[in-house]
């Protein structure tokens, strides 16, 4: 005889089939002596929903011929989510999130609102998952693991970045001129550069970013861009480096 899934959440309610022998016409299953709700029963099988507990359940069937010897099932704890990483990404998604936790280990799926997606599960306290496109805004991220399931993450799908204007447009070649980005969609904002150069900024705003214009050893004009969790912008005009 054999139970499957020999594993299942302490909350009850795991659909289990036991397979065998002579198990027509089944009056109990029980687990721990827990009985559990049978849901059909055939003479080779049994299916059933199992009941809450913990640890590991001796699972015995009953019928008018007597008791079966007993299998192994194994209560899982629920899942625990404690992080996510990165918390946003690209509405055409794509996006590779390391979720972090506890009891992680049997995951099967990974809801983002009403996508699914199969996680990779690195060990007990850490999977890894691909974002599906989705629409601009916060996504419910729901874990589904043998053991239960956790509802309480988000993902937030970032819209792609405008930036319409800056100012000052001058600076002199040692750089240090904080400069004022205006646009759209710019709170996840990830970095700043000026003709491709990196520099110091700070996020004021959904549609304001500050930045400090790095240093630059020839005089001349350069673009200023800005890349987000949700895409890449070049604001028009050019930020001009003078002697």
């Amino acid at each position: 005889m054999a139970i499957s899934p020999h594993q299942g959440s302490t909350g009850g309610g795991t659909a289990a089939t036991i397979t065998g022998t002579n198990l027509g016409g089944a009056i109990a299953v029980r687990f721990d002596g827990r009985t559990a709700v049978i849901t059909a029963n055939t003479p080779t099988s049994v299916s059933v929903l199992t009941p809450s507990g913990t640890g590991v359940a001796d699972v015995t069937v009953t019928t008018g011929g007597g008791t079966s010897s007993p299998q192994r099932f194994f209560y899982l704890p629920p899942p625990v989510v404690l992080s996510v990483s990165p918390a946003s990404g690209p509405l055409v998604g794509g996006t590779t999130l390391t979720i972090t936790g506890r009891n992680l280990s049997t995951a099967t799926s990974v809801a983002f609102g009403a996508s699914t997606v199969t996680p990779t599960v690195v060990s007990d306290g850490e999977i890894t998952v691909v974002a599906p496109a989705g629409a601009a805004g916060v996504a419910s991220l729901v874990v589904t693991t043998r053991g239960g399931v956790y509802s309480g993450a988000s993902f937030t799908y970032a819209a792609p970045p405008t930036a319409t204007s800056f100012t000052p447009t001058t600076s002199v070649l040692a750089g240090g001129v904080l400069v004022s980005i205006t646009g759209t969609n710019l709170a996840t904002t990830t970095g700043v550069t000026f003709g491709g150069t990196p520099t110091t900024f700070a996020v004021l705003s959904p549609t304001r970013v500050a930045a400090i214009a790095p240093t630059r050893g020839i005089a001349g004009a350069v673009q200023v861009a800005l890349t987000t969790t949700g895409g890449s912008a070049t604001a028009p005009g050019t930020f001009l480096y003078i002697l």
